[in-house]
């Protein structure tokens, strides 16, 4: 395949076109192909719109740490760049301020680094205030060691007057102070909204319902998986990063008079470090969970290697498996397998206990899912036996709508129940 020839689907373009590079370090150990990182890198810059052009993977002997890239690698890439009439190049790698600025000047082209890309992404998808406010946050920490770009205004010097800047204060300097000054003034209002997400998460820990996150890679089906369980809208694309910002709907499980299920961000290899410390705050509803369900695409042929990307976001946020509320795996996608995959993947789900298989799309195997999600919430129950009175209606309603009533008897004004709750809704009932 040429370098120049696009791959089928590759999105909508905005009038942008990109060429995407692929440094290759000699002696790195990675899971995934390279074909199917670089579709992975072209499907993230077809999630904006960009029309993508080219892709290629350069093997790198030795990292410059000028340029990344050796110079005649640079060289042909800038050629590449101008042969496709693209003025941005994507490299789908962290790139330090100086190598960024180095294949700009050398190629004479935009350039962008995979954590720029993200962001853009996000920054494009957020749509309530306090997604927005994470994505600006992450977006300032990204720019602000990124000052030594090539623009001219930042070698100015500012005069003694104005508010705060001193005498001979350089613009790049005024600008790295405003970067501070707005971050710090963000982190203020996260904090706020992390105080108020933290009252209503105390709210529902203390309400009859329990609460299953879906978590997974970018594009795995959650959204998808959301719709099919809770009859909602949530946007649901074959993009990449279709869903940013977190939703709760109702949802119907054996055993339960109501449950919450929670659709949270995609996950993605390589997720960038400003991102993940930004939305750990949306991501502590995940924590706060009474089961994770972690849905996959198993149809994909790096399955193995999102679920441990995705495992690994996890373990940086705090939630080791066995620190973590109890996780169940979603194989989704059945229908995209052909009659001899699906019956590998059957045989191989087969053989585990913590895994259903389904099809989002279809719904195949998705009341399976319900069914084991109800069993999931309700090990390690124990029956406890309770009197309290008759007029307590409040506390009444919790155990029937949280727990299995086994027997119910009145005696007077006094009521005697068997109750089987789990050992976190026993503790929440006793916080009642």
């Amino acid at each position: 395949m040429s370098v120049f020839d696009r791959a089928e689907g590759e999105g909508v373009s905005r009038g942008e076109k990109a060429l995407i590079v692929l440094p290759e370090r000699a002696g790195e150990r990675v899971m995934r192909s390279t074909e199917a990182r670089l579709d992975e890198a072209a499907g993230l810059a077809a999630a904006i719109g960009i029309d993508v052009v080219g892709r290629k993977a350069y093997r790198l002997r030795a990292v410059r740490p000028a340029s990344l890239f050796g110079k005649g690698q640079v060289e042909e890439i800038g050629q590449l760049a101008r042969e496709g009439d693209a003025h941005l190049i994507v490299v789908d790698a962290v790139l330090t301020p100086v190598q960024q600025k180095s294949i700009e000047e050398l190629t004479k082209a935009k350039v962008i680094d995979r954590t720029g890309l993200i962001l853009e992404i996000f920054g494009e998808r957020a749509a309530t205030a306090e997604g927005r406010l994470q994505v600006e946050l992450a977006h300032l920490d990204y720019q602000a060691g990124r000052l030594v770009r090539s623009w001219t205004h930042l070698e100015r010097q500012r005069g003694g007057f104005g508010f705060l800047g001193g005498p001979g204060e350089t613009q790049i300097e005024a600008d790295r102070r405003q970067i501070r000054d707005r971050m710090a003034k963000i982190r203020r209002e996260l904090e706020q909204v992390k105080r108020t997400r933290g009252l209503h998460r105390d709210r529902r820990q203390r309400a009859p319902w329990p609460v299953v996150a879906l978590v997974g890679y970018t594009n795995a089906g959650k959204s998808t998986l959301f719709n099919r369980m809770t009859s909602a809208t949530v946007f649901a694309e074959n993009l990449l990063f279709a869903t940013l910002d977190p939703t709760m709907r109702e949802v119907r499980i054996p055993g339960f008079e109501k449950a919450i299920l929670s659709d949270t961000v995609g996950f993605v290899s390589d997720l960038p470090t400003e991102l993940v410390a930004a939305f750990r705050a949306t991501l502590e509803e995940v924590a706060s969970a009474d089961l994770i369900v972690h849905v996959r695409d198993i149809a994909h042929p790096d399955s193995d290697a999102q679920a441990a990307d995705v495992v690994a976001v996890l373990a940086s946020l705090g939630l080791d498996e066995e620190d973590s509320p109890p996780r169940l795996e979603a194989w989704n996608k059945l229908d995209l397998l052909d009659a001899e995959e699906r019956e590998h993947v059957l045989n191989e789900a087969a053989r585990r206990d913590d895994v259903v298989t389904l099809s989002a799309l279809s719904g195949e195997g998705v009341e399976a899912l319900r069914a084991e999600i109800g069993q999931r919430l309700q090990e390690g129950s124990v029956i406890h036996r309770l009197k309290l009175s008759a007029s307590d209606g409040v506390r009444l309603a919790w155990l029937h709508a949280r727990g299995d009533v086994l027997d119910q008897r009145n005696e007077g004004e006094m009521m005697h129940l068997a109750v089987k709750l789990s050992a976190d809704n026993w503790a929440r009932f006793q916080a009642l």
